[in-house]
């Protein structure tokens, strides 16, 4: 039973401290789309989305309006178009990628993900087709998001995709450099992806999921940083405890939200994301939460840990709060989108190097990184492998999503504007990784993967 001070709480989380559902991010299978000429499968696409998803974006805003609660972001995420694009005859499969950008615009919301292949074991020709396509797709679309897993626990990782996802990141920014980029921005590289994942630019639609689902991304960086204010000096006991309750009532809402939004729209309730998703506004960092710990700056010695307390308390409030926890939940790093991650990059204090150290800790990975324009090809995908690497060993989500800045270099910054932010160009080693990604093949999976 809620009670005065829980209503007051929770108000003032809302008005003062950025409380938000980030997203609520509709799922469809795609399946029944597929067809050996790719213009008719573009339709089916196109006529499906519309459909299934034409009613998202008006229940999302009844409900932000009738329960005073923000939802910043409607979105939707379809099947990897690599399988649902398999049967088509077509080498290019940019045609469905414009056909995802028209119907997610028609239907109003902010981002579709799902052009996608799943590669962590080997390449399908279509696969190969649509990772060939990327650079094409991100630059002649909107808000038409890609991702690529090339890395898993079981299976190892694909060093063959590895290197060419190295490639493909440099076309892409080529080819978006007017944009500053912004195609990198909508690319993500995973090891260990996720089925039910509502974030962009890694959403898309697993094949384990029903035909449609609602899916829920709570955030919260704001409330949490404002409950570690009562708690100054207190042991580390004290501040988990106060995450975890903090997190309770996040997921909570989100959850509310969720429950409110699969009703309404008649599709079934998947799962609440407790991820902590910063952005650029004052007041809404990850970064500002760590230094709340006793950091002086984010990147110095004990950020790691602080991350780690910071990601583990996250997870264990929020399950409490909701039987059906999913996604990727717990902390999001993107540099970029963080007012503090960006203010420490700037001081200097924080560096590509030790984003990796908290990677191990946090949810997914390098995220939202500018590097300079030269960067070659086998550097990126010498960094995509470390972060594989780490996702692989332990078992969990890790991802790199980087944007080569074509033209500029250390010093300068890249500006995306809105949730996306700006990126202050970090440094990469200036030494060559091309006779490590050369070799290819697989990375064998490690003994932890033989659970069975």
């Amino acid at each position: 039973m809620l009670n005065n001070q829980d209503i007051l709480s929770t108000l003032d989380m809302i008005g003062k401290q950025h409380l938000d559902i980030r997203t609520v991010t509709m799922g469809i299978s795609l399946l029944d789309c597929a067809d050996t000429d790719i213009c008719r499968c573009a339709e089916k696409i196109y006529d499906k989305i519309t459909r299934k998803a034409k009613n998202l974006v008006s229940v999302a805003e009844a409900i932000e309006k009738e329960f005073g609660i923000p939802i910043v972001n409607k979105r939707i995420s379809v099947t990897p178009i690599s399988l649902v694009a398999a049967a088509c005859e077509a080498s290019d499969y940019t045609p469905i990628a414009k056909a995802l950008d028209d119907a997610a615009k028609e239907c109003g919301v902010n981002f579709i993900g799902g052009f996608s292949a799943l590669v962590q074991k080997g390449f399908t020709e279509s696969d190969r087709k649509l990772i060939a396509s990327i650079p094409s797709a991100l630059s002649q679309t909107g808000i038409v998001c890609s991702s690529v897993n090339v890395a898993s626990t079981k299976a190892g990782i694909n060093m063959d995709a590895v290197r060419l996802m190295g490639m493909t990141v440099r076309e892409t920014a080529d080819l978006t450099k007017d944009a500053d980029g912004m195609g990198c921005a909508k690319l993500v590289i995973f090891a260990n992806a996720v089925e039910d994942n509502p974030f962009m630019a890694g959403a898309f639609h697993g094949v384990g999921e029903p035909e449609c689902v609602i899916n829920v991304g709570v955030s919260g960086p704001g409330v949490v940083y404002h409950a570690l204010q009562g708690c100054k000096g207190a042991p580390f006991d004290v501040v988990a405890e106060t995450i975890k309750k903090t997190a309770f009532k996040i997921t909570r809402m989100g959850q509310l939200v969720a429950q409110e939004a699969s009703k309404r729209l008649d599709v079934p309730f998947g799962i609440v994301d407790l991820s902590l998703a910063p952005t650029p506004a004052k007041g809404d960092s990850v970064a500002r939460i760590l230094e709340e710990m006793g950091l002086e700056v984010c990147g110095t010695h004990g950020t790691t840990a602080a991350l780690a307390l910071l990601n583990d308390a996250v997870k264990k409030g929020g399950v409490m709060a909701s039987n059906h926890v999913g996604g990727l939940s717990g902390a999001f790093i993107p540099v970029s989108e963080d007012e503090g991650m960006i203010a420490a990059a700037r001081s200097g204090a924080l560096f590509l190097d030790k984003l990796e150290a908290m990677t191990c800790v946090c949810s997914v990975g390098l995220d939202m990184i500018a590097v300079p324009g030269d960067t070659p090809a086998e550097t990126i995908s010498a960094i995509i492998a470390d972060e594989a690497a780490i996702g692989m060993i332990n078992t969990k989500t890790t991802a790199v999503r980087i944007i080569p800045a074509i033209g500029k270099s250390v010093g300068d910054q890249l500006e995306f504007g809105g949730l996306l932010g700006s990126a202050p160009i970090m440094p990469v080693h200036k030494f060559s990784s091309k006779a490590f990604i050369d070799r290819g093949g697989r990375i064998p999976a490690p003994m932890n993967s033989l659970k069975n």
